[in-house]
């Protein structure tokens, strides 16, 4: 692993009412070059067209593989990530959205940030994720 992650925890000890399984951590000791991304939205990075569904696991797929296009494109990869945050629309999306961010960061324990809002830039988003990582030198 690229960086220390303090006291790491799955969400599904912390919230064992909710079927989440997430690897998480309370801070992150990171040494390297900082990549802060812009919050990502469902829609394809080239076109900035928004993908065709209403769906919150649709959505985060896109938005997690715009996380880690956007990381790859820097040099970087997903164990890089550091921190995560979730902005939803509907707090009922949460574990579908969460369970969905979970494939991406399996192993990867970034400390993250959930806000429900009331909404996004356009009105068919569900679900935006803003991220930063620093790539080791």
């Amino acid at each position: 692993m690229a960086h220390i992650r303090h006291r790491k925890f799955n969400t599904r000890d912390t919230y064992p009412e909710q079927n989440l399984d997430n690897d998480l951590c309370q801070a992150v000791v990171a040494r390297g070059r900082m990549v802060f991304l812009r919050g990502q939205c469902p829609q394809d990075l080239d076109t900035a067209r928004s993908i065709d569904s209403c769906d919150p696991v649709e959505q985060t797929h896109q938005v997690m593989r715009n996380i880690r296009q956007l990381l790859e494109e820097c040099g970087g990869s997903m164990e890089h990530l550091c921190k995560v945050v979730v902005y939803l629309t509907d707090v009922r999306h949460r574990e579908a959205v969460y369970r969905t961010m979970g494939e991406y960061i399996r192993g990867v324990h970034p400390v993250s940030t959930g806000v429900v809002v009331t909404a996004l830039a356009r009105p068919e988003w569900l679900v935006e994720i803003d991220g930063a990582a620093v790539i080791p030198d």
